[in-house]
């Protein structure tokens, strides 16, 4: 047995995938008869992440409350891969987007003065970043080829592919229903608003949606859906449950999840888990990496008229679905705990 450390840094009041992913690999180690628990790092907001890193740093996780030492140390995301540990592996989620790919976008509404002060920062996290993953740490592990590709890109860091299983829920199957499911964060980045202009394309007219999961867009898609003529179709529930997601995937139709550059997108690993399909686009990222086209779903361009025929081909052949999400299960079944927990903890 072994005592292990899975340490992920989170923002205050907010949700994210990357902790659905360490909780699931700590009930993972549990279960495998290991002693495991999550370590929470601090974040912080713009402007204060050098406190962030050094406060993380000055962790100490090299010995437990009890007194026994910890064994193992996994992190996940910037700045928790920031702690010193003697055998310590990356299963990295992603770097701070905002000063690597998602720099164009986050630097294009500032002044002068505030892009000049961002590009300092951003190379200091830059540096840091490249010698911690370098240097504080045994070994990298990408959770998906598109995060492998941001790390050779910048910084020239070397890792190995290692995709999250689905978090160990109670998936199942009840039959292929009449509607698509949506379950995601709501923010720019996850491009909801495409799939309701994709609904609001004559191609798919009468295609129903649910849409599952909270954040800052939810209003401006509300808004969005009654100027689009959608409120018959698409309904908003808002943040659900563990036991309300299982059932939605179970009695869905197929999942629709398009966003941009996604850096994995676990929703698709759940979809596979209950035998459902995933319709994503070229340029999700990680979506598009575990979807093959035809195969685990149906893969659209990054436009509304792409993604209604995707969207309509899905919703008027439930034999496809039933054919995608077959495969799509049995893909599910190939990413298991028990063979990924050996290669973290480098067994």
């Amino acid at each position: 047995m072994a005592r292990v450390a899975v340490v992920t840094s989170h923002p205050l009041f907010a949700q994210g995938g990357h902790l659905v992913i360490a909780d699931g690999l700590t009930a993972a180690l549990r279960a495998a008869g290991h002693d495991a628990t999550v370590i929470r790092t601090p974040q912080n907001r713009f402007g204060r992440q050098g406190a962030a890193y050094l406060a993380t740093w000055l962790t100490d996780v090299g010995m437990a409350h009890d007194g026994q030492p910890i064994d193992h140390v996994v992190s996940f995301r910037f700045p928790s891969y920031a702690v010193r540990h003697p055998s310590h592996v990356c299963w990295l989620n992603h770097r701070m987007r905002e000063y690597y790919d998602q720099w164009p976008r986050f630097t294009a509404p500032l002044s002068w003065r505030a892009r000049a002060k961002e590009r300092v920062r951003r190379g200091v996290i830059r540096a840091t970043d490249t010698y911690l993953l370098t240097h504080n740490v045994q070994r990298v592990f990408a959770q998906s080829q598109t995060i492998q590709h941001r790390l050779e890109r910048w910084g020239g860091i070397q890792s190995e592919v290692l995709y999250p299983p689905p978090p160990p829920r109670p998936y199942r199957c009840d039959g292929y229903g009449d509607y698509l499911f949506v379950a995601s964060r709501l923010s720019p980045l996850k491009r909801v608003g495409l799939i309701l202009e994709a609904l609001a394309h004559p191609v798919a007219a009468g295609v129903r949606c649910v849409i599952a999961g909270d954040g800052a867009e939810r209003e401006p898609l509300r808004a969005r859906i009654a100027v689009l003529g959608l409120e018959g179709r698409v309904q908003l529930l808002g943040g659900i449950g563990d036991t309300e997601l299982v059932r939605r995937l179970a009695e869905c139709r197929a999942v629709c999840y398009p966003p941009s550059a996604e850096d994995y997108g676990l929703v698709t690993l759940e979809a596979f888990a209950s035998g459902k399909a995933v319709v994503t686009c070229a340029d999700s990222g990680g979506p598009a990496e575990l979807v093959r086209p035809e195969v685990h779903g149906l893969v659209a361009d990054p436009n509304p008229p792409s993604l209604a025929q995707a969207l309509r081909r899905i919703m008027e052949d439930a034999a496809l679905a039933e054919r995608l999400g077959a495969a799509a299960l049995a893909r599910a079944g190939e990413l298991t705990w028990d063979r990924t927990i050996p290669r973290l903890l480098g067994g």
